[in-house]
């Protein structure tokens, strides 16, 4: 079996509970190396979860994980190295620049002065960044803090992001370049994991997905081999077809007929 086709990562019946709320239920999923992958599901579905287990940001509760072979609970420093992860939510030193912050970022990772210099320009010139590089991060907008996470992710060019709703806030040239970019990853023989709302984009860029729903998986597989098994058009059918969406949508909507 080509490298490209390895399991990149693994997850072996993970599970994790906050108090009384159950965010995974029993998580078996394989993710191999050289596709773009991407996880769906309604908030509350545990796709963010999985993913800060997955950086070793959280501890399972149950299950084994398993990054390029190294479980992050074991070797976290080893999986960090390795991975590169933007969060959906906003967070940086808002005192820092975005130069100072991603230079902080890529001697974390023990790059060169020279890498680093060679791919913060090729980073900024690709986000647009260029007019907001000595600007304090705080003073940006919420898209362009978004790019700065984002380059800071894939600075030290990494076998594998984790990025969760890297999209949001991208306006329409940024996310087309995002679009390109984890194509190209991909091409790499490398993994990208993305979690996303926005279903025409994980149409355009996966290969395979997981659709999520309180917090186990409800469907997973190949685009193709999805649409065919449920009869749907697009990736938005599947998923209100095996959510239950559907049905709860024609439900409100009768309804609001009846007021």
């Amino acid at each position: 079996m080509g490298k490209s086709q390895e399991a990149g990562i693994v997850y072996d019946r993970v599970s994790k509970s906050f108090g009384d709320v159950v965010a995974l239920n029993g998580i078996d999923l394989k993710i191999p190396n050289g596709l773009v992958y991407a996880l769906l599901g309604p908030n509350g579905s545990g796709k963010s979860t999985l993913m800060k287990l997955t950086v070793g940001m959280l501890k399972p509760d149950s299950g084994r994980i398993s990054v390029n072979g190294i479980d992050p609970m074991v070797s976290p420093i080893l999986v960090r190295r390795s991975v590169g992860y933007m969060p959906e939510e906003v967070v940086t030193y808002d005192s820092l620049t975005p130069s100072e912050y991603l230079s902080f970022i890529a001697s974390l990772y023990e790059m060169s002065s020279e890498s680093i210099q060679a791919r913060s320009k090729a980073l900024v010139r690709l986000l647009a960044l260029d007019e907001y590089m000595t600007k304090p991060i705080g003073d940006l907008s919420h898209g362009n803090r978004r790019k700065v996470l984002l380059a800071a992710s894939i600075i030290h060019d990494p076998s594998v992001l984790i990025l969760d709703e890297p999209f949001s806030g991208l306006d329409p040239e940024s996310a087309k370049i995002l679009k390109e970019t984890l194509l190209d990853y991909a091409s790499r023989g490398k993994t990208a994991v993305i979690s996303t709302h926005v279903l025409e984009i994980a149409e355009a860029v996966s290969k395979r997905v997981a659709i999520m729903q309180r917090g186990g998986i409800v469907a997973e597989g190949r685009l193709d081999d999805l649409r065919s098994t449920t009869g749907a058009k697009d990736l938005e059918e599947v998923f209100m077809q095996v959510t239950g969406v559907s049905n709860e949508i024609q439900e409100l909507l009768a309804a609001l007929k009846e007021l």
